[in-house]
Formats: C-alpha cells, structure tokens, sequence
C-alpha cells in the first residue's frame, strides 16, 4: 500500500499508527515536504488551488508518533519533537541568527531568512525573502520573490484537515506587522500596506472605482493595493469602527516589478 493509502487508514485507525509500516509512510510523507516534492497545497488550473487534505493529516500524525528529544545548537538548547532544517549552504538559502525554520517546511534555493521563524509544511518559494521577526505558519504557502516584511504573522493551520492555509501568490509585498490568518489568499503582485490584517471574516473593500464600492473577503485580488481602514458598526446603542481592508488601486502595467512597486507606495502613500 502507498504512503497515501496508509495515511488515510491510520487517520481512521489511531491503533495503526503502532506499526512501523504506517510510521514509515508518515516520515516519508514528511520527508517528501521537507524537499518540496509534496505540498500541502498547490495551484491548478483555472486560478485555484487544492489542498492535499491526506499530507495535512501526515502532519498531525507526525506529532503523535515522534518522541520528544533536545536539540542542541551551541549554548542553545531546545526539547521538541520536530528538528530544524540543515545543509542550507547545500540549498542556496541564506539563513541568518536566529532564523528557525522546522524540518517538514520546504524553503527553496534563493529564499533569505532574516531572524525569523518557519513552521512545518510551510512552503517558501525561490527569491523570497522572510524579513526580521517575521513568522510563516503551519501549512502556509508562500510564492516566489515575495517579500514577507518585519514583524508580519503568516497564521498556519492543521485542522481540519480540508481546510485551505494561507497563500501568498508570487511577487507579493506583504508590509511590516501585517497579520493574514484563517486561510485568506493573496494574490500575485498585491501589495499590502503595513498593519493591514486579514482573516476570512475581514470585509474587504475595493474603493479604487469612483462610485462604486466592491466588498470582498478572504482574498486579495492580483496587483491590488491595499491599505488598513475601518468602518462604523453599531453594537447595541453605541457605534464603533471595526477594522477593514481597503483596495485603493492597482500596481502599474507599465513598468517592472521592482520599479511598479516603488511607484505604487509613493503613488499611494504606503507604509511598509
């Protein structure tokens, strides 16, 4: 029987994961994530994509069959059950202390880490950069040459198994103390703003039309340009202002990438 095959039984058999068969097909599936040969999810056609909801409950099992064991780096110590990802050298990864990043996460050659942290079955794609303090969650997908600023928070996901984790489409600008959680997709191009967050119940407000307002949630239109807002919610007698995206326009088709984005945060009056 495949690793699929076993991953899915012992999903429905907890007793199953005693035997070495099984425990075998798990760490290979991990194994496969740790270099990039499996995703968690992935793009198909017609701008979508699916998640691999078997690989995800390799992950959670995983958990369950490791032992725990410390880990010395120097004078650090950790007690986990997961060891980090080595031979970066080998991988053409840049890696500065104190970046983490767990075996199981694939991390693609050309990726920068700055300190910063990358959770298992996490995917980060080649000419991205992980900027200081910035953390990748379970599960999240990252495309290539984005870049993820200081201090964002990439929320990760493990169950339920079908659920979709982030996903930040190639060429994305993802400003610093932006939060994007709860399987929100950003796409290719977009630049975020600093502090926009972004979960599936965010309204998402595209004003860049005079006249007509769009609401969307859970996902950032390609080359869009967004800024944190806020609109009034009444909550009783009294009215608040509730926390929203706001799309204010698109990066230009004129110029490159690198130079569209330069042009959109001065356009704009972004904060990165």
């Amino acid at each position: 029987m495949d690793a699929e095959n076993l991953v899915k039984k012992a999903w429905d058999q907890r007793e199953l994961l005693q035997e070495k068969e099984v425990q075998d097909a798990i760490r290979q599936t991990i194994d496969l994530l740790d270099k990039g040969q499996l995703r968690v999810a992935q793009p198909v056609e017609n701008d979508t994509w699916v998640v691999n909801e078997w690989v995800k409950k390799a992950v959670i099992m995983y958990f369950q069959i490791q032992p725990m064991e410390s880990i010395k780096l120097g004078p650090f110590e950790f007690y986990d059950k997961i060891p980090l990802k080595s031979d970066y050298a080998q991988k053409r990864v840049r890696v500065v202390p104190h970046a983490i990043a767990r075996y199981g996460s694939f991390v693609n050659e050309g990726v920068i880490l700055m300190p910063s942290y990358i959770n298992i079955g996490a995917y980060v794609d080649s000419g991205t950069m992980i900027d200081t303090w910035a953390t990748v969650g379970s599960c999240a997908q990252i495309g290539k040459n984005v870049h993820v600023s200081g201090g964002v928070g990439i929320g990760g996901v493990l169950e339920p198994p079908q659920a979709a984790p982030v996903i930040v489409e190639d060429g994305a600008f993802i400003g610093s103390r932006c939060i994007i959680v709860e399987g929100v997709r950003v796409g290719k191009e977009a630049v975020l703003g600093a502090n926009v967050t972004l979960t599936m119940s965010t309204k998402i407000f595209d004003v860049s039309n005079e006249g007509e307002v769009k609401e969307l949630r859970g996902y950032i239109p390609p080359r869009s340009v967004v800024i944190p807002g806020s609109y009034p919610k009444k909550f009783g007698n009294r009215e608040f202002h509730v926390p929203c995206a706001l799309i204010i326009g698109k990066r230009k088709e004129s110029t490159d990438l690198k130079t569209s984005l330069n042009q959109a945060l001065r356009e704009f009056e972004l904060t990165v």
